[in-house]
């Protein structure tokens, strides 16, 4: 049986949290910042949870 390897794609994307759940960056953050405000912005900074929808083939995807 060959070794289960690590989707590199996926690992650069995702990290695991502590309690087992996946971080993900938020969307729409890389360019046309000026008409967004600052708030939105900056709410746009912080880590979102993957939805639970989601997680099983990120954990497909991540094995070890």
């Amino acid at each position: 049986m060959p070794k289960m390897r690590t989707q590199r794609a996926a690992a650069k994307r995702f990290k695991k949290t502590g309690t087992g759940k996946y971080k993900r960056k938020r969307a729409f953050k890389s360019h046309i910042l000026t008409k967004k405000t600052p708030k939105r912005i900056r709410k746009l900074r912080r880590p979102a949870i993957l939805s639970h929808a989601d997680q099983g083939r990120v954990k497909r995807m991540l094995p070890n």
